[in-house]
């Protein structure tokens, strides 16, 4: 066999993985990874992380709530993301990356916690988890954290929160929230 036919087959291989890897499409109980870059770096840390998508073929991603990721290639998915952010005025020119895997499977299940917290990003879930629960688990606040004023983004809505009080405290987490814990105001010390 002649060196050219090797290498020719040989980068047409590596075509044709490299083309069937970017077609596959997400599948439901899947986990898919999504950054997000051209928005303020707290928004970043709200964003960024790996979503589960549930057995209906959601996601749910902060600002926007559910969205449809099953049945949609990764880039295709990044395009809906990143017009829907855009026409709902939430960000101006969000640059999104959506990264699937056939492979990967969503063994746990995940809560997102940003803001003023030691530790940004996701959080494993177990039942009876509480709002508070979760702060602390992301190393609590920080000296700039407020706790008066948690948010928690549920299914496209926000509710905030005063974690001060200890009725509050123990709101429960389902998976897939987002926390926001704010950093406090010039009158908040």
């Amino acid at each position: 066999m002649n060196f050219n036919a090797i290498i020719f087959g040989s980068m047409a291989s590596l075509l044709l993985a490299i083309t069937g890897f970017a077609q596959t499409k997400i599948m439901p109980g899947r986990a898919i990874t999504i950054t997000i870059s051209g928005v303020p770096a707290e928004e970043k840390t709200r964003i960024d992380g790996t979503y589960p998508v549930s057995e209906s073929g959601n996601i749910n991603i902060a600002h926007i709530g559910e969205v449809r990721a099953a049945g949609l290639r990764a880039d295709e998915l990044s395009k809906v993301l990143q017009s829907t952010y855009k026409s709902r005025q939430i960000y101006t020119n969000p640059i999104i990356q959506v990264l699937s895997s056939s492979m990967d499977t969503l063994d746990e299940q995940l809560v997102h916690i940003g803001g003023q917290v030691r530790r940004t990003g996701p959080t494993k879930f177990i039942k009876g988890l509480t709002l508070y629960q979760a702060i602390q688990a992301a190393g609590g606040p920080t000296e700039f954290g407020y706790m008066k004023r948690v948010k928690l983004f549920r299914n496209g809505k926000q509710r905030q929160y005063d974690l001060s009080k200890e009725q509050f405290m123990s709101v429960p987490l389902e998976p897939n929230d987002t926390i926001e814990v704010p950093q406090k105001g010039v009158f908040d010390w």
